[in-house]
């Protein structure tokens, strides 16, 4: 039998050489062919330091991603790739790497202690490298979905993606040691919807809203807020379209910014540009809450539909705006200054509609609460058929963009439209949510919204990292579970969100007191946060309580702008009834492709 397998070793390996010799003629051929500009309308930086540089366009009839990364200093290799919420164990990765002769490129995986290994079937397609002044480009392409188990699947929502740039040679896979690279993580919608840009009126004007020059702290994160100041007797506009407006040098520096009219119920607000989070900010800032723009790392300019544009100015409105801009400083730079901002496009020549801006989800109360320790607990709020019947107009409203949100424990968001008890679409949903990459995002397709139609808003919590219970409420380390959802025609509803009704909520801090034998008081002098604190959250409380948001009445904030609701009985409704759900959807499957490394041609590109 040794004859024989040497013999079956010998053919093997002129198999994956003959395999090997036509991958570099098929790379070479590639080289020079790199589709540049144009070809990659989105761009963002991976690294604070600029070393890296992704762009990258989706081609929806392939269901692929196609990627170039620019590696502006070329050492050894680089580990780029996607995982679930940006851990380097379990992750799906591209590897660039050289042995210190020759260089190759494949297609691996990372187990639960971060080894990486070259994965049974190669779903990464290098497409090209090209050498250029300012670096090495290298081109390839994944499909959304490979049906490999070794892989992430891209959806739509952040994408958590993570890179390493290998430092020295490595002779394999199995000897690159991924906790002593230089390495980070970048989020980034990948799936950005294929819609038509509209064309902007003749007359648009434009206006930036930006820091005045002010210097970045030296911390990791920052949020800094500045007040600007609309001119006075400034009449009744349009916004058409905003973008980003980036000080060069900081585009690895500014994560995301957003712009917020303050309310027209105070005459005055004091100026101010400072840190958001300073005991010196005035009280007033706080009700500067009113959305009107909201940029994130790797997002591209915001236009809305040709028949709206969303309102400011007139003497309804308040001229004070807020611009809140959040830093990512990890390398923490000093002496960086900034002028960032975001830049409006608006036109006086109003379009038919009005666009709104509508809150769903829950409230912000304290009644909605997640225990400690939880990796996946969930949380539903409801906009019911109740308040749509009695506050949209009889033709409905077309929702166009989305934004959710929630606080630090939020994992996943999504939003489905029901109507008699059957889910008609998803809304917007978010698998891989992050509160750290909040963006408003153009939907892929109008969400047409009837009288009598539910909206319902579904959060999932991860409290693993937490001993205390987590309420909802303003703070940070409070919840929240919003969809702010932009819709035209402009109605008077502003807020459709729901909470578990209170009485039944007492009734559970009795019971569970009970059962615990807890001397606990459950009158109304004992607030629910002290309440939900003073709970021993052992299975049977937890389950009790995921019971009751489950099935209990809920109390219905159906609210015009004023916060004032609509006439009508809105406590203690029944949970909506869901009859039908969506499917799933099921995921295209490419063929497999061998699991052979693609040597790649480097030698007359020069290593940083």
């Amino acid at each position: 039998m040794k004859p024989m397998s040497f013999r079956l070793r010998e053919l093997a390996s002129m198999y994956f050489t003959m395999v090997a010799v036509f991958l570099v003629i098929l790379v070479v051929a590639l080289q020079g062919l790199v589709p540049r500009g144009t070809y990659f309308p989105y761009k963002v930086p991976l690294d604070p330091q600029g070393l890296l540089e992704l762009s990258w366009n989706v081609s929806y009839p392939e269901q692929a991603v196609y990627f170039q990364i620019l590696i502006r200093k070329l050492k050894f290799g680089l580990l780029f790739g996607m995982s679930d919420r940006g851990e380097f164990e379990n992750a799906d990765l591209a590897v660039l790497w050289n042995d210190g002769h020759s260089s190759y490129f494949g297609d691996a995986w990372s187990d639960a202690h971060g080894q990486l290994h070259m994965d049974s079937q190669q779903d990464y397609q290098l497409l090209g490298a090209q050498k250029a002044p300012e670096g090495l480009y290298l081109l390839f392409r994944r499909a959304f979905s490979t049906c490999d188990p070794k892989d992430y699947l891209i959806e739509d929502g952040t994408v958590h993606l993570i890179y390493g740039i290998l430092e020295n040679p490595v002779h394999s896979l199995r000897a690159i040691n991924i906790s002593t690279m230089y390495r980070g993580l970048q989020r980034v919608q990948l799936l950005k919807p294929n819609i038509t840009i509209p064309e902007l009126p003749n007359n648009v004007k434009t206006m930036e809203i930006t820091t005045p020059n002010i210097v970045i702290p030296s911390q990791e994160t920052t949020y800094w807020c500045y007040i600007a100041k609309l001119p006075d007797s400034f009449a009744k506009h349009h916004i058409v379209m905003y973008e980003p407006v980036i000080t060069a040098g900081n585009e690895a520096l500014v994560h995301h910014m957003e712009i917020f009219q303050c309310t027209a119920e105070f005459d005055s607000i004091p100026q101010y540009n400072d840190l958001c989070d300073s005991k010196m900010k005035p009280e007033r800032l706080n009700y500067c809450r009113h959305v009107l723009a909201a940029w994130a790392m790797g997002a591209q300019a915001f236009y809305y539909p040709k028949e709206a544009g969303l309102a400011f100015g007139g003497p309804d409105s308040s001229r004070y705006l807020r611009l809140e801009v959040h830093y990512h400083n990890p390398l923490l730079f000093k002496g960086r200054r900034d002028s960032s901002g975001i830049r409006l496009y608006y036109t006086a020549n109003l379009r038919p509609h009005d666009a709104g801006i509508m809150e769903l989800g829950l409230v912000y109360t304290p009644v909605m609460a997640v225990p400690p320790g939880e990796t996946t607990f969930i949380l539903t709020g409801y906009c019911t058929d109740k308040c749509t019947l009695q506050a949209l107009p009889e033709d409905g409203i077309r929702i166009f963009a989305s934004q959710l949100h929630t606080h630090l424990a939020g994992r996943k968001v999504v939003t489905v439209l029901s109507r008699d008890g059957r889910e008609q679409q998803v809304v917007n949903a978010d698998g891989h949510y992050s509160p750290h990459f909040q963006e408003i995002r153009m939907l892929k397709e109008l969400v047409a919204v009837f009288p009598g139609d539910e909206l319902i808003t579904t959060c999932t919590y991860n409290t693993e990292d937490r001993n205390k219970v987590t309420v909802g409420g303003f703070g940070i380390m409070e919840e929240m579970c919003v969809n702010y959802v932009h819709y035209y025609p402009q109605t008077q509803l502003e807020l459709c969100k729901s909470a578990v009704d209170p009485g039944y909520l007492h009734l559970y801090f009795n019971t569970v007191n009970r059962f615990n034998d807890e001397e606990v008081c459950t009158c109304p002098k004992v607030s629910v946060p002290e309440q939900f604190s003073s709970i021993p959250w052992n299975a049977f409380n937890r389950d009790v309580l995921k019971s009751l948001y489950n099935f209990a009445p809920i109390s219905v904030h159906c609210n015009k702008s004023s916060a004032v609701r609509f006439p009508g009985d809105w406590e203690k409704q029944p949970l909506p009834s869901i009859t039908k759900t969506l499917r799933e959807p099921q995921p295209h499957c490419p063929g497999p492709r061998p699991a052979v490394p693609v040597p790649i041609n480097l030698s007359d590109i020069r290593r940083g």
